[in-house]
């Protein structure tokens, strides 16, 4: 396996430079912690890539929604960015509602995640009185996108803001950006375990400043040998465990390793969230 499989995990193939920390007065597992979180972070992904797939939500009450989503990877100068988009429309008799939500992490060598989050939305009457507005569907039942009304906004994600829900799913904005790996606590718990098959180190992630609605640490068994989450969990504020995230479905595209899927559930509410990507197209 490759580096690119390491990167290819939550944030699918999300990292950033981490900030040099010094490790006066730290104890021996804290600082490998911190040697681990910025290795991990200072994988930077090699190539632009696009993927398309499916957001599917189970809310643990028997509904089930599928969504068109996207990932587009671009490498710049000074880093690279990553965005995540979902498509969701829905339709009765009489309207219909489109809306697309983008989240965009940016990352810069040595600086913190910034996102970006982009919501755009149409919406259509169906009916032809004198304040509706009309459209069409094709023979797909996608309505055509004229005549509608539409609006759009862009604004930054900073502070307990990016313990959000993207798009409604149980994947918040802060997963998208691995932004446990930037907190100051960083320590190792086993320096190796088996979980899922694979030699790992465990990694836990202390918030300095867990909110009410955020998380309070979070652990990771990293693979030893690609350095690539395996597994995750994730504690509130009361150190309850709230969710798992589990990467799954790896494939070998172009000589490098690429994630197909990936979950995570809410262990509060029974909720689960898979993201589906398809790699066949890449062969």
């Amino acid at each position: 396996m490759t580096a690119r499989l390491a990167l290819v995990t939550l944030g699918l193939l999300i990292t950033v430079g981490a900030a040099a920390a010094t490790t006066n007065g730290l104890s021996e597992a804290k600082i490998q912690g911190r040697q681990l979180a910025q290795q991990i972070l200072e994988q930077q992904p090699a190539e632009n890539f696009t993927n398309t797939g499916i957001l599917i939500v189970n809310n643990g009450e028997g509904k089930r929604s599928e969504f068109p989503a996207k990932c587009t990877l671009v490498t710049t100068a000074t880093g690279w960015e990553i965005s995540y988009t979902a498509e969701q429309w829905n339709q009765n008799s009489n309207e219909w509602n489109a809306r697309w939500t983008t989240i965009k992490v940016k990352h810069s060598d040595w600086l913190p995640n910034r996102y970006e989050k982009q919501v755009w939305s149409e919406h259509g009457v169906k009916s032809n009185g004198v304040a509706s507005i009309s459209f069409t569907m094709d023979k797909n039942g996608t309505p055509v996108m004229h005549g509608a009304v539409r609006s759009s906004a862009t604004f930054a994600v900073t502070g307990q803001e990016i313990f959000t829900p993207f798009a409604g799913s149980d994947f918040w904005i802060a997963d998208l950006g691995l932004e446990f790996f930037h907190w100051p606590e960083q320590k190792i718990l086993k320096e190796y375990e088996m979980r899922r098959g694979r030699s790992c180190h465990v990694l836990e992630s202390i918030n300095p400043n867990p909110s009410p609605n955020g998380y309070s640490r979070v652990v990771s068994w990293i693979d030893n040998e690609t350095l690539g989450i395996v597994q995750a969990e994730a504690y509130d504020a009361k150190g309850k465990l709230l969710k798992e995230f589990y990467p799954k479905d790896f494939k070998k595209v172009k000589g490098q390793w690429e994630l197909g899927e990936v979950e995570m559930i809410n262990d509060q509410t029974g909720s689960r969230t898979w993201i589906k990507f398809d790699l066949k197209k890449h062969d």
